[in-house]
């Protein structure tokens, strides 16, 4: 973490230890930036939010910037720490599917309920300073490594078909991943009914096969 003194800690009347003034910091931040984009927000206004004064904030961090860019990383983090952790549950012989499935809700389930740091990531990369994204570039390259890796697993197991491009594979699904911040609404669908959608499709597509190819020009006509 880039902070000047990131542990500062006090005590509180009832002897409890007071809130971590660099934590509460980074929290409302990561609040602020994902309801609000980066721009908007100055140091004025997370020093508001957090009950401090605007100079204060420069005893835990130098600059806005170094704010973000642990914003950046901690988001990042997260999702990486929920994927691995629920992959790593499955079993050594899990197929395809289950392994695609699982970790397509980690990573939602990361993005859309752990909430401000995460989708703070999404939403601001784009509008922070390019050489705050420059230096976050390693943390997400990481991550999309570890992607990349869960599709050579299904690839190397024979589940996937060996003329697929994996990298555009991945291109293609991440970004369809963060976009759910814009469409997903909790109660309209649940979060297991998108991930199983879309590990089907990533697997089996959109054409049909076997009984269900046969079937389609029948139905076709009947519908005619």
């Amino acid at each position: 973490m880039t902070t000047k003194n990131a542990r500062t800690r006090g005590a509180r009347a009832d002897g409890m230890p007071a809130p971590d003034a660099a934590q509460l910091i980074l929290d409302t931040a990561a609040r602020l930036f994902r309801e609000q984009g980066y721009a908007s927000i100055s140091l004025r206004d997370i020093a508001a939010e957090t009950g401090m004064k605007a100079a204060s904030l420069y005893h835990h961090f130098a600059s806005k910037d170094d704010i973000v860019g642990e914003v950046l990383r901690i988001g990042v983090e997260r999702v990486s720490e929920e994927v691995r952790r629920s992959v790593m549950a499955l079993p050594p012989d899990a197929d395809a599917l289950l392994l695609l499935r699982t970790a397509i809700h980690a990573h939602l389930h990361a993005l859309l309920k752990l909430q401000d740091y995460t989708s703070a990531n999404v939403r601001i990369f784009g509008q922070v300073p390019a050489h705050v994204r420059e230096a976050h570039l390693g943390v997400r390259d990481g991550y999309e490594k570890y992607w990349t890796s869960l599709l050579k697993r299904c690839a190397a197991a024979g589940q996937l078909d060996p003329a697929r491009n994996l990298h555009l594979v991945r291109l293609f699904l991440l970004p369809g991943l963060n976009g759910s911040l814009e469409w997903f609404r909790e109660g309209r669908m649940s979060l297991r009914t998108v991930s199983s959608e879309l590990a089907e499709l990533l697997l089996n597509g959109l054409g049909v096969r076997g009984d269900r190819a046969r079937e389609a020009p029948a139905l076709k006509r009947t519908a005619g």
